[in-house]
């Protein structure tokens, strides 16, 4: 288990290594997502929040998973065209993680633990469930699937 967030790596979309350490110092919204999710309209406002407040430190993190009714089939090309097609990502989207069980990314790993969902469970349980992270790189914040980009623009300006 990671000592801090920073410790840890991911695998971009379009290949390639990067550190979260590389985002130090700035705001983190991670989402693990889903391009045939009855969320995935979220990727609009997930793509507002980051254009409204990346210049003053945002940066939207989203980490498709295919763990939740194999609603994220696609290879990496697919996802990322559809993601660009469809709702114009332009943060940073990283290739696809599980969330939960034995093979669980080592990120959500971190953030399941350090906010547990409803009742103590570390379990996520379903796509777009969304951790907030403050700029030293601690999880402030857990949101349920249901909660909407739009929402979240409080928590957020409250750590920019």
């Amino acid at each position: 288990m990671a000592a801090s967030i920073y410790e840890i790596s991911a695998e971009r979309l379009t290949g390639g290594s990067q550190s979260l350490a590389d985002y130090a110092g700035q705001v983190l919204l991670i989402v693990n997502t889903a391009s045939e999710c009855g969320f995935t309209p979220q990727y609009a406002g997930l793509q507002a929040l980051y254009e409204k407040y990346r210049e003053r430190g945002l940066v939207v993190l989203g980490f498709p998973c295919n763990q939740f009714g194999a609603q994220e089939p696609g290879e990496a090309s697919e996802i990322a065209a559809f993601c660009q097609k469809n709702y114009g990502v332009t943060f940073p989207m990283f290739a696809k993680v599980e969330v939960n069980g034995e093979h669980a990314h080592p990120l959500f790993r971190h953030l399941k633990k350090a906010a547990p969902g409803l009742l103590g469970s570390e379990a996520i349980k379903w796509n777009f469930t969304k951790f907030l992270v403050d700029r030293a790189g601690a999880v402030v914040e857990r949101y349920a699937p249901a909660t909407t980009p739009e929402t979240l623009a409080r928590g957020v300006e409250a750590l920019l």
